[in-house]
């Protein structure tokens, strides 16, 4: 019943607080306007940096980490109280995986906003600085070495989201001193989250395959 209790919160926790959308809120209450009819119509950092500038940018990065971190701190401090956590120690690492997955699923389909939203990458990349900050900082390193590399921000996403499971089983067994299994648990849940924001990147790939993917420089950010 405790392990029942602590995912159901976990689940609803992540969700609604998922569904907060921070592109929308900000750009909506700095400019008047719906990010989602603007540039790529995606409520997202990038896209908000874009067409609604650096200041709704900052906003909408603060909001959505904030976000993400809240939802898993909360979620893992909950399954402490009840005692659901994993022994030894209690641990409440799993917990976190599945509140980040629901935070992800709330950003992409919020229940705020008639279930469109944004593509899960910056509250997935929270998540993980709340269950594991060492996996979080491997994934942002490939993120800004494959960026740095192509100038594509969707695809240092989908290729430092693709290493996250890798991230999490070595970090976890290497670094961390988990057992393999327990190890390869946080693997396997941390799969979904990593295969959300990949899907939600389906049509970034098919751009990037046509070669018609929007590179990112600093000279294209509208100022304001």
């Amino acid at each position: 019943m405790k392990l029942f209790l602590s995912i159901i919160a976990a689940a609803g926790l992540g969700y609604f607080l998922g569904s907060l959308n921070f592109s929308i809120i900000v750009v909506r209450m700095m400019t008047g306007r719906d990010i989602r009819d603007m540039g790529s119509k995606n409520a997202g950092l990038t896209n908000t940096l874009r067409c609604a500038g650096k200041s709704c940018a900052l906003f909408t990065l603060l909001g959505d980490l904030l976000k993400g971190i809240v939802a898993v701190a909360l979620a893992r401090g909950f399954c402490h109280l009840l005692h659901a956590g994993m022994m030894p120690g209690n641990d409440t690492h799993y917990i976190g995986y599945i509140a980040g997955f629901f935070a992800i699923l709330g950003h992409v389909f919020p229940i705020y906003y008639s279930f469109k939203g944004g593509k899960g990458v910056l509250v997935g990349a929270a998540s993980f600085l709340a269950v594991d900050y060492k996996v979080f900082l491997a994934l942002l390193a490939i993120f800004v070495v494959i960026l740095a590399l192509s100038k594509y921000v969707s695809l240092a996403s989908i290729i430092s989201t693709a290493y996250c499971p890798l991230a999490t089983l070595l970090m976890s067994w290497l670094i961390d001193g988990y057992s393999f299994g327990r190890s390869f648990l946080y693997m396997i849940l941390s799969l979904p989250m990593a295969a959300m924001v990949i899907w939600m990147h389906r049509s970034n790939i098919e751009r990037l395959m046509d070669g018609n993917e929007n590179k990112f420089t600093f000279n294209t950010i509208n100022i304001k």
